[in-house]
């Protein structure tokens, strides 16, 4: 999967671009808050429909500007596709696929696979479950258009649920408890399917995710990539997810009156990561948990390429600097076959690891020009 053009107005500190990239290596390179983050925002944003840095798309519009735009030419293996987004001050976003407006954001799921590694994605092992939980819906909905779907509507039964749950002194435990029952039938039957993707999704990345760690650790290290759901299906459900749902929303719905919101189900899930048998969150060093994050951001490239026949655009954004040279050295080699946007302060470090064909753009104010 390619990017042969990328088209920027009033978007972030642009005022207008037209970057035509290279199917390798593309690295963006200057000084800090000039505007690198900003163009691989702009790629990540055509592939998943949303920043990866804020949730307000007013953010998005250049200062002072009532709209900005972002567009890409595509070519995929089904063929060359478009993708605009037009950003409108108070309004939402209108996401345009070959020049039709859909309907939903959904629809974007897979036009464009992408990964992103920054130095952010360090959480993905160290911080909260909700930060593991984030990966495998995005990595999901990438795959799987219908896990999208499958999961807004799990979300909007659960605000559905926690609304009747909000304290209310006049409120009749016996008449709420009847009403969430209508809701329970939702997050059962949503969240059912969600735990199943995410099973499946966890045990082929988990497998990539092994062999990789032991590569960059010199074989001194094993990997184990663990989904932990949060209601336990063998003891509750006999092997059946829903009943398993069912069951522990019926038996918690009272603790949940009096805590205010829902306490059991896909929504709080884990991710769980162990090195050497032990939780590698907890326990493991700073190195080791990057290595444990790199081996999983990597694992996505070689999933996506294996599951759709192409390779995904990799954006690494100001995160070689945030490795040693064998980490270092294991995400150059993943860029052989993908092309990569990389953004970075200085080129040097490019040219200690012996790259050859970089094609960089200097970075200043909102403007690239080639080095």
């Amino acid at each position: 999967m390619l990017i042969e053009r990328l088209k920027l107005n009033d978007f972030r500190n642009y005022e207008s671009l037209l970057l035509r990239p290279d199917s390798g290596l593309n690295v963006i390179v200057g000084e800090n808050a000039q505007g690198k983050t900003n163009a691989v925002e702009a790629i990540f944003l055509c592939a998943f429909g949303r920043s990866h840095r804020t949730a307000k798309d007013a953010e998005l519009i250049r200062a002072g500007f009532a709209g900005g735009y972002v567009g890409m030419d595509i070519q995929a293996k089904s063929g060359s596709r478009t993708i605009e987004i037009k950003l409108k001050s108070g309004e939402r976003k209108q996401i345009f696929i070959d020049k039709l407006m859909a309907k939903r954001t959904g629809e974007l799921m897979g036009a464009l696979n992408a990964v992103m590694f920054s130095p952010e994605d360090l959480e993905l092992v160290k911080g909260a479950p909700a930060e593991r939980r984030r990966f495998m819906d995005m990595e999901l909905s990438q795959l799987r258009p219908a896990y999208y779907y499958t999961l807004q509507r799990y979300n909007a039964a659960l605000r559905q649920r926690n609304a009747l749950l909000k304290p209310d002194a006049k409120a009749d435990m016996n008449a709420v408890r009847q009403q969430l029952y209508i809701w329970d039938e939702q997050l059962s039957k949503t969240g059912a399917e969600i735990m199943r993707m995410r099973a499946e999704f966890v045990q082929r990345l988990g497998l990539i995710a092994s062999r990789l760690h032991r590569q960059i650790s010199g074989e001194r290290e094993a990997l184990l990539v663990r989904y932990a759901p949060d209601v336990d299906i063998e003891r509750m459900g006999g092997g059946d997810a829903e009943a398993a749902l069912s069951e522990a929303l019926y038996n918690g719905a009272l603790d949940d009156i009096r805590r205010g919101y829902t306490g059991a189900g896909p929504h709080r899930d884990e991710l769980e990561l162990n090195l050497n048998g032990t939780n590698v969150r907890v326990f493991g060093s700073q190195g080791q948990q990057r290595t444990a994050a790199l081996s999983l951001k990597l694992s996505e490239l070689e999933l996506i390429k294996g599951e759709t026949g192409e390779s995904p655009v990799l954006l690494l954004d100001d995160v070689l600097s945030e490795l040693d040279e064998p980490r270092q050295r294991a995400l150059l080699e993943a860029m052989s076959d993908c092309q990569t946007f990389l953004t970075c302060t200085t080129l040097e470090g490019l040219k200690r690891a012996g790259l050859k064909g970089i094609n960089a753009w200097r970075c200043a104010a909102g403007t690239l020009t080639r080095e």
